[in-house]
């Protein structure tokens, strides 16, 4: 039996494997497996013909189909060796690496991881201005099948009467803040000049905070989406700040990320961005909330000891025969647009010394290009990070591009 038909039976068999959602065809959401609903890991049942392989032929067979099948669709093989058994699943996730290694998608806390070091993750948005809905995709743009495109998440653009919310989510149909589809959410004030990003977990660094609003300690979030033992709430990962432009001077928009949970020492040889594992049975995570003293400050805090990792617009160029401010977006973005941005670090605050800001940190790093954002055609726009930034926090930061900034233009 071929490795490609030994898979295929898997994903036939009904007994061992767990509920996949199919919901909305080429619009669904990841396969649901890494959790069951109502289930944890100790107590998915070792049942199936599969479910007694020798432990080294289980691993083998994992990693075969982890290495032969590098893209979606194809990727469903391995997600499908992970819903078999309590054993099958600890053989994947021994042979799925992370992200930043692997530089493949498998399952939904890879959009919580950071990119490679080496090479850009490519995608691209579609905007559905009827329904106010963002869709980030895998790949270098859309292709002639609509169907073959993979959607990482969706976001949905809700007005209030303050500001207004980005509510992120891993299906395009399903928005709601009590589901386990639910990622995080962005939020500006009214000007719509300072955007804050919140996740549904708590961040994956040394200290791990309370809920940071007085709004995130009343939301309450469906057993399904976390763990019983972590607190459910909406944490401050990131803020978002665009300058004014009370004089109306021509020009793009200048922004300034500020990175809470990613210390600016990442971009060193020697440096590691945050890398949540397994964000669902991450008892370690719990043993830190025990241990946990935080002070506020403010609306958000800033638990890292390290200073934070801060990004801001690369400064365009005027082209005097064109007549405009241009970009060097390597043939990634081709219709001109105030929504178009490159972001670089930012060195470290003024007053610390030369050695401590960028000690360990050259300055290629920090003119390299980390993320990018641009419009390719109508409603259609490409979104290109790398590390040290997830997919999730980079799509919170394109999300910003499309709220309306009356006193910044």
């Amino acid at each position: 039996m071929s490795l490609r038909n030994f898979v295929r039976e898997l994903k036939e068999m009904k007994e061992g494997i767990g509920s996949i959602s199919k919901r909305g065809s080429t619009q669904s959401a990841w396969p649901n497996t890494w959790h069951l609903p109502n289930q944890s890991e100790e107590e998915i049942e070792q049942t199936g013909r599969w479910a007694h392989l020798p432990p080294e032929l289980l691993l083998d067979i994992v990693q075969r189909v982890e290495e032969s099948d590098v893209a979606w669709p194809e990727r469903r093989n391995v997600v499908a060796c992970a819903a078999v058994c309590r054993s099958w699943r600890s053989a994947t996730k021994e042979a799925v690496k992370t992200l930043q290694l692997s530089a493949r998608f498998t399952f939904p806390v890879s959009l919580k991881q950071p990119a490679p070091r080496d090479q850009p993750i490519q995608c691209f948005v579609r905007r559905d201005r009827s329904t106010s809905t963002f869709r980030l995709y895998l790949g270098l743009s859309p292709s002639l099948h609509g169907e073959n495109d993979k959607l990482l998440m969706a976001a949905r653009k809700v007005r209030r009467a303050t500001g207004t919310d980005f509510v992120i989510s891993l299906a395009s149909d399903d928005f709601s803040k009590n589901s386990n589809t639910y990622v995080g959410k962005l939020r500006s004030n009214f000007l719509g000049t300072k955007f804050t990003v919140f996740d549904s977990h708590p961040p994956p660094s040394n200290q791990v905070p309370q809920p940071a609003t007085r709004s995130a300690t009343k939301t309450r979030i469906n057993s399904k989406q976390v763990s019983p033992r972590l607190p459910a709430g909406n944490y401050e990962i990131a803020t978002i700040s665009y300058e004014l432009n009370m004089l109306r001077t021509r020009g793009p928009r200048r922004m300034r990320c500020t990175m809470h949970h990613i210390p600016l020492s990442s971009l060193s040889q020697t440096g590691s961005a945050p890398t949540p594992l397994d964000p669902v049975h991450a008892d370690h995570v719990v043993d830190q909330l025990s241990n946990l003293s935080v002070k506020k400050e403010g609306h958000g805090m800033n638990i890292n000891r390290d200073e934070p990792l801060v990004l801001k617009n690369k400064a365009p160029r005027w082209h005097e025969q064109l007549q405009c401010w241009c970009l060097n977006f390597r043939g990634r973005v081709t219709v001109a647009s105030v929504k178009n941005f490159q972001l670089v670090a930012a060195p470290g605050s003024v007053d610390q010394s030369e050695s401590e800001r960028g000690e360990g940190i050259q300055a290629a790093e920090l003119e390299k290009v980390i993320l990018q954002f641009g419009k390719i055609g109508k409603d259609i726009f490409t979104m290109d990070y790398r590390y040290p930034l997830s997919a999730f926090q980079a799509f919170a930061i394109c999300l910003t591009s499309f709220d309306t900034k009356p006193a910044c233009e």
